[in-house]
């Protein structure tokens, strides 16, 4: 495929975009525990917002970008996701019982959080590391 000659104007607004498409990201996930949404929600957005870069720049780039291997991701999002139910077990609990507590933050204020967030956040890596694996492969394979 050819590359344009003056993309500069779909770069920034791909950064720009980035940034918003994440944040949105965030807010799904956090808000995923009590309606829709969460770690699956979350995972195809951030790996669409990173397609977007991979679109607006070229692989090599990308590649210098993010220089980690997405496989390693899935990895780490499966022990996330095996290893909290896992844990319940090992304490004595049934199977996937979650635990609930508060945090208090000086500016963000009080924040009502459970043991489901790392499940969401396993499922969420899992996701991500799942379709840039699969994005970047058909890539190299251009």
């Amino acid at each position: 495929m050819k590359k344009l000659e003056n993309d500069v104007i779909l770069q920034f607004c791909t950064l720009v975009v980035f940034f918003v498409i994440v944040m949105f990201s965030f807010a799904t996930f956090m808000g995923g525990h009590y309606g829709p949404g969460g770690g699956f929600v979350g995972g195809l957005l951030i790996s669409g917002a990173l397609i977007l870069i991979l679109i607006a720049y070229d692989i090599k780039t990308f590649r210098s970008i993010f220089k980690f291997d997405f496989k390693k991701i899935i990895a780490l999002g499966l022990s996330f996701c095996y290893g909290m139910p896992l844990l319940s077990i090992i304490l004595g609990k049934p199977f996937f019982t979650h635990k609930f507590g508060e945090i208090t933050l000086p500016i963000i204020g009080t924040l009502h959080l459970h043991t489901a967030v790392l499940f969401d956040t396993g499922v969420m890596l899992a996701v991500i590391g799942t379709v840039m694996t699969i994005i970047l492969t058909i890539g190299e394979n251009d």
